[in-house]
């Protein structure tokens, strides 16, 4: 597993992360025992970054993380945790809370459900309307000179509010969504990032499942399945999007490689200060998307990847209304 610097002032981590919120239900069902076991795959085969948000499963992600993680050297892995959103108990979604004290809150949670002392990056899930960013870094840089987190990230946020964000303290990435169909952020977002030294840890590079080449229409999703409410799964658009993941399929096939694998090896091609996020819940989805690191494209393929799935050919917006609405990315 290569390993490299997260930004410029960032931790060490694995080419490639876990990134481990289906395993609380958020694309339906799941099974706590596999998902413990998907952790412990990934941490053996050399992942380091684990990924999580304090509001998956309203604290059950990290509650699982922190039992699978238990016997494991505090220095062999880095735990990225995103906060800030509000959930009710029936799991709908209230919004975002980013205030200093809200930091510090949410904080103490998470240090107690996985069970360590530290987080290795901490980042808002949003940006908070209501609180200037400038105050959320802050309080989340006390935080650091307290020992409590070690560095910090952002989410979904545009070019602005990262530059903002970087003049309170350094930022070693940006969490955002990256995928063939999902490439918003090579209208700026990218530039601003890498010329303020920032990495991408990319989330969504199969598009929830859309585009791993397992997903057909006859897939049953329970109404908590974010899939349920993505305009990108709703009728009039799932049969253009899935013609798009049949061409990528034969340009797979002609590699010898998964669809899956060549999305990843896709996003893995667009920089060595891009990290993608693999969203495994299973060990063999895992070990299917862990191939992808000796998946090597060249222009040739580059080109009829590209054919297959040309930027911006995806139809429906990768979330619903509410939810696009609340990323500063977007605007």
């Amino acid at each position: 597993m290569d390993i490299r610097t997260l930004g410029k002032t960032g931790p060490k981590v694995s080419a490639v992360g876990l990134g481990c919120m289906g395993m609380s239900g958020m694309y339906g069902p799941s099974d706590r025992a596999e998902g413990i076991a998907t952790i412990h795959a990934a941490l053996d085969a050399g992942i380091t970054l684990l990924d999580t948000g304090d509001f998956y499963g309203m604290g059950h992600n990290e509650m699982l993380i922190g039992e699978a993680l238990k016997g494991r050297p505090r220095d062999s892995y880095q735990l990225s945790v995103k906060f800030g959103g509000l959930r009710a108990p029936d799991g709908s979604w209230c919004g975002f809370d980013a205030r200093p004290a809200a930091v510090k809150n949410f904080l103490s949670y998470s240090l107690q459900r996985l069970g360590v002392d530290h987080i290795d990056i901490y980042r808002p899930a949003r940006l908070d309307p209501n609180v200037p960013i400038e105050d959320t870094i802050g309080a989340i840089a006390e935080m650091v000179e307290k020992g409590y987190v070690r560095h910090i990230g952002l989410s979904e946020v545009g070019s602005e509010t990262i530059r903002r964000a970087a003049a309170v303290h350094p930022i070693a990435d940006l969490q955002i969504e990256y995928s063939l169909v999902s490439r918003g952020i090579e209208d700026g977002i990218l530039d601003t990032c890498r010329a303020l030294g920032i990495d991408i840890t990319a989330y969504g590079i199969l598009s929830r499942g859309l585009i791993s080449g397992h997903w057909s229409k006859d897939s049953i999703a329970a109404p908590t399945d974010f899939r349920s409410h993505s305009p990108r799964f709703e009728q009039g658009n799932i049969d253009a999007n899935l013609a798009l993941v049949e061409a990528l399929r034969r340009v797979a096939e002609a590699k010898g490689v998964t669809v899956a694998q060549i999305a990843i090896a896709w996003v893995a091609a667009q920089g060595q200060d891009i990290v993608p996020l693999i969203g495994a819940r299973r060990r063999d989805r895992l070990a299917e998307a862990l191939g992808a690191l000796d998946v090597r494209l060249d222009k040739a393929d580059l080109e009829a990847i590209e054919r297959a799935v040309p930027r911006g050919a995806a139809q429906g917006d990768r979330y619903n209304a509410w939810g696009m609405a609340t990323l500063d990315s977007e605007r």
